[in-house]
């Protein structure tokens, strides 16, 4: 992270497809250069869009895999949640989820619990979530100054 480093524990018994997903896309470096592309203080953080990489920020936040995967919604969503981002339930009634955008949350978001998957939870680096969290935005969340994962490593 261009912000210091942060530790995910991966969930496989509770999101068995989520965490094989993230593995599989990290392994292949597809997260490296994206960036953190929305952040809402007192909500949460969100990543891994590979049209983040761009400079056209009206895109950032809309691309994806080419894929979604089948929803797999049981844990809670408590500081340090790591969850899959997806569309709405209008467009989205199965509420499958993005292949690869997913959100950090920095409190305790309940009002989210059976509607998204959770598949991790940060162990280490909720002070950089705070301040990526606390990084000035523009009018649609999104960093002025871009907040970039430079690499994602499987231990």
């Amino acid at each position: 992270m261009s912000m210091g480093e942060i530790v995910i524990e991966l969930l496989p018994d509770v999101a068995p497809k989520h965490t094989e997903n993230f593995v599989k896309l990290a392994n292949e470096g597809f997260y490296e250069g994206t960036t953190f592309h929305r952040v809402i203080p007192n909500f949460m953080i969100q990543g891994g869009d590979p049209n983040s990489k761009s400079e056209d920020k009206s895109t950032h936040g809309s691309g994806g895999p080419g894929y979604t995967i089948k929803a797999e919604i049981s844990a809670r969503h408590n500081r340090g949640s790591v969850a899959a981002a997806r569309l709405g339930d209008a467009a989205n009634p199965d509420r499958q989820s993005s292949g690869c955008q997913f959100y950090i949350c920095v409190v305790p978001t309940s009002h989210l619990d059976g509607q998204y998957s959770v598949f991790g939870k940060v162990i280490e680096g909720m002070d950089v979530i705070d301040k990526i969290v606390a990084a000035p935005a523009d009018r649609s969340d999104n960093p002025l100054e871009k907040i970039e994962i430079q690499r994602v490593t499987m231990g």
